[in-house]
């Protein structure tokens, strides 16, 4: 095997387990509220901590591992995410849990970005490139698809506790291959550290975030809630303001003015708050109304964790020889057809009905996450693939975040059983799949890619 295919594994077995954490701990939601005696609330923050913390730090990850090595930091990522998942399956509380999960996102966030740019300076021509990230992005797809059936195995073999045991074997591999094959590798022209910007996106991402989870328990309308929405509002425009004045800014705004990248990040957000509302609202639904177990629960997205298995690679294929159009809008086009018959969901929905909504939904998300990763980095100058890889993986997560707090908030706020309060949060999927669609179609055509800068 050539070397740069084996570093492209290493890359990718890191990608696997952070993907895969995202939803692995979805099936345990039930058993965790049961043993930790958790709220809604606190079920939302074991999702989200998470996420926020890894949506905060990955600019600044690939920044720092352009500036001091990027084998060290992917190194250092490795062993704090290992590190944290061992803690996590040791946590007494879940306070403890929230935190320990916060230890595996900050080594989560250098994982991705630096890994993508270690794959681009790997990977020089174009079209080996193209499939590189076609694979990287299958990777993703697989990853989050097998979560919630091994994640059901596990916690049916043992119980919650175990699912963060799977990190550590693979953590400690990829730390020890990446150690004797991964070479260090630095920009030539590292970018400054900005500290002041990454102070202002956590508090942006926090405190929207908080409002979002924490309105349904204190009131939307209370001081603390509409606190945290007007410091959101402040931390945004301090971002639009004082970015745009600094020689190198952690968030490059300027990206934003190439069409399909802006749309590939707004797809990003929009295909990730549907799947993290899709698990969030499924597990539940299975486990709670249906009274299935975790394993049985698990099982039952087998046939969406099939789909993305199969499709994800193709779609990294059609991405490398067709573009970015085709698999775009098949993906918002089996969102809308996908989750469509969950808005009328009862306890006795038949099983068929939810294995087709399963397949149809899995087909969706194994199009979409190669595109995402192909229009944020097409286009760009090869120095800068990392920070527009690390800004489309920013997007991933925020789109996670705000799709477990927006769509718990609504079912959260609901005096309805779970299965018609749950009717809301399947139309606000519904609508993200719109958007999917209708961006896909608006910003792939050729007036969006000649928007795209080449320096």
């Amino acid at each position: 095997m050539p070397r740069r295919y084996l570093i492209l594994a290493i890359c990718c077995s890191s990608l696997f387990i952070v993907g895969m954490d995202n939803t692995i701990v979805n099936i345990a939601l039930p058993s965790l509220r049961e043993d930790l005696d958790a709220s809604l609330s606190g079920l939302q923050w074991t999702i989200d901590a998470y996420t926020l913390v890894l949506a905060s730090l990955l600019v600044l990850a690939g920044s720092t591992a352009d500036r001091i090595g990027r084998r060290k930091v992917f190194q250092t990522g490795l062993a704090l995410f290992t590190a944290g998942s061992l803690l996590c399956s040791l946590a007494p509380s879940l306070g403890w849990l929230i935190a320990f999960r916060m230890v595996q996102a900050i080594g989560g966030s250098m994982l991705n970005p630096v890994a993508m740019s270690i794959i681009t300076n790997t990977f020089t021509d174009a079209r080996e490139r193209a499939r590189a990230i076609g694979v990287w992005g299958a990777v993703v797809g697989v990853s989050l698809a097998i979560g919630p059936v091994l994640g059901g195995f596990l916690v049916h073999a043992v119980d919650w506790r175990a699912i963060f045991w799977v990190n550590v074997p693979v953590g400690v591999a990829a730390f020890l291959l990446a150690w004797r094959f991964v070479p260090e590798s630095r920009a030539p022209h590292p970018r400054r550290l900005d500290p002041v910007g990454q102070i202002i996106v956590l508090v942006l991402l926090a405190s929207v975030t908080y409002g979002i989870i924490e309105g349904p328990g204190s009131g939307f309308t209370s001081p603390e809630i509409l606190g945290c929405f007007l410091l959101g509002a402040a931390a945004l425009a301090a971002l639009l303001i004082y970015e745009p004045r600094r020689e190198e800014p952690l968030i490059e705004l300027r990206f934003f003015r190439s069409v399909p990248f802006s749309g590939a990040t707004l797809i990003a957000v929009s295909a990730f708050g549907s799947l993290a509302g899709f698990l969030f609202l499924n597990t539940l639904y299975l486990q709670d109304t249906r009274g299935l177990s975790a394993l049985h629960a698990g099982l039952y997205t087998l046939p969406f964790a099939a789909m993305t298995v199969v499709f994800s690679p193709l779609s990294g294929r059609i991405v490398g020889s067709r573009g970015t159009r085709l698999p775009l809008t098949l993906a918002g086009v089996a969102f809308i057809i996908g989750i469509l018959p969950l808005t009328q969901l009862t306890a006795g929905t038949p099983v068929w009905l939810l294995f087709a909504c399963y397949i149809v939904f899995g087909f969706g998300f194994a199009m979409v996450n190669s595109p995402i990763t192909q229009t944020a980095v097409s286009g760009m100058p090869r120095e800068q693939a990392g920070v527009a890889a690390a800004i489309a993986s920013t997007s991933r997560q925020v789109g996670t975040s705000l799709g477990v707090a927006v769509i718990g908030a609504v079912v959260a706020g609901s005096t309805a059983n779970f299965a018609q309060a749950s009717h809301a949060g399947w139309w606000i999927i519904v609508a993200l799949g719109c958007a999917v669609l209708l961006l896909a179609l608006i910003t792939t055509g050729r007036w969006a890619r000649s928007t795209t800068p080449t320096g």
